[in-house]
Formats: structure tokens, sequence, C-alpha cells
């Protein structure tokens, strides 16, 4: 792998991570759309390791105070957050060690990518401009172990962690701030998991050049999207990335079938 093309995965993963629209799929879609080989479940969790650092760092005082509460005054509203949290990530986390090898080969298929895509934009579309959203900020358990259950769709591409977690938070009456808050929150434990469990695949050989300037370029990318999507949402919807998902799912068949 060449230095550019890792850069240009390092960029996809950040976009991808955190706005609605799938990284797992776009990091699966770019070598398939340039005729390159994929490059691997291991380089992959790399670069969501390096988005993991961006969103550890961009809430690090949020960090702070629910470990510093969790561990000293766990009956609080901070204290109870940090171990519902920890209680949600349960899901995925068994998701991904039953389904480990379907996620590096059979939901790679581009014809199902395309098709989480465009359904589960649907979804988020629906959620967007038809759930009451009554709820404001206020988080219950009950309320973040089913966007934690959500959240096990996710290691389908084109389906999007955060697409389905900022969805099922929707669907619950959360707001879109608070919406977006709780799946990066929610990403950090899963994230974290899957980094250490592919990390002890790797060979020192692996640990390249390439892998550096993509883990870079990865967390670079991540901190700039964080922050302008947490704007972003106060005043707008989530139709851009509905209608990309969109667009980009029929442009997946249309290659298929024509190519």
């Amino acid at each position: 792998m060449t230095i550019f093309d890792a850069v240009l995965l390092g960029l996809v993963q950040a976009l991808g991570e955190f706005l609605p629209i799938s990284s797992s799929a776009h990091l699966v879609l770019v070598p398939y759309f340039r005729g390159q080989i994929y490059q691997g479940l291991a380089f992959d969790v790399m670069l969501h390791a390096a988005t993991l650092l961006a969103v550890l760092l961009y809430f690090a005082k949020d960090w702070a105070i629910l470990l510093k509460e969790g561990l000293t005054h766990p009956t609080s509203d901070n204290g109870r957050m940090l171990w519902y949290l920890a209680a949600a990530t349960f899901p995925a986390a068994l998701a991904g060690l039953l389904l480990n090898d379907w996620a590096e080969h059979t939901f790679r298929n581009p014809l199902m990518i395309a098709a989480c895509l465009i359904i589960f934009a649907v979804v988020l579309f629906w959620a967007d401009h038809h759930a009451k959203q009554d709820k404001g900020n206020t988080v219950s358990f009950q309320t973040i172990m089913l966007i934690g259950c959500a959240q096990m769709l996710a290691i389908m591409p084109g389906v999007s962690r955060s697409g389905i977690t900022i969805t099922a938070a929707l669907l619950l009456g959360l707001s879109r701030p608070a919406s977006a808050r709780i799946s990066f929150l929610l990403s950090t434990p899963i994230i974290a998991g899957a980094a250490l469990l592919e990390a002890t695949k790797l060979s020192a050989g692996d640990f390249n050049t390439a892998l550096f300037c993509g883990f870079f370029s990865a967390f670079i990318g991540a901190l700039l999207v964080i922050g302008w999507l947490m704007k972003y949402i106060k005043t707008h919807t989530f139709d851009i990335f509905v209608f990309y998902r969109w667009i980009l799912g029929a442009i997946i068949i249309l290659f298929y079938f024509w190519k």
C-alpha cells in the first residue's frame, strides 16, 4: 500500500466514522471502485483506533467527569451514565465476536452494502423528521440499552455505527445534539475493544510508514469532523447524509452490474 492510499483511507475513515454514512462501507468501496484489493480488516481497525483517539480527545472533559463520578458517585446522573454506557456496549461486542468472520468477508458484498446504505437511510430520514424528540437530553437505562442493541447492526458495512445509533436515539425521543453525543460516547468502548482485538493479530511488519500515515490522517480528520458535525446538527437535519447514502447506493448497484 502506498502512502497516498493510506492517507486517502484515513481521511475516508475520518469522514465516515462520525458522519452517518458508514466508514466500513467506504473503506471497502474505495479499493473496490479503484480496482484494488481490499486492505483487510486489521488495517481498518487501526484507522478506527485513530478516530477513537480523536473522540477521546474531543470529549476528554466528558469522559473525565463520567469516570470520576462513575467510580466515586455511581448513583449520580453522570455516575450512572458511565455504567449505562458500559452495559450498552455488550450487545455490539457480542455481535462482533460471534460474527467477526462474516464481518470480514460475507458482509462486504457490494450489493449488500448498497442495500444497507439505502434502507437505513430511509429509517434515518423518517426518524429525523417524524420522531417526537420530546425527551431532549434525558437518557434512561432502557433508552441507552436499546441504542446499544441497535449498534449491533453496524457490523454490516453500509448500516453505519453512528447512523444506526443516532437513528435509534432519535426514535427514542432524544434531540439531535443529544443523539450525536450519545453516539460518540457509545463508540468509544466498542472501537477500543475492536482495536485491541485486531491489534493482537498484527505483526511487526504491519507497522509501516503507510499505516502510521493513515492513522495520523484519520486522527486529524476525525477531530475536524466531530467539531463540524456537533455544530451543524444544532440547526440542520440529517437530510444531506440521507441523500448522499441514496445516491451512493444507486451508484454501487449501477457499477456492480455495468462494470
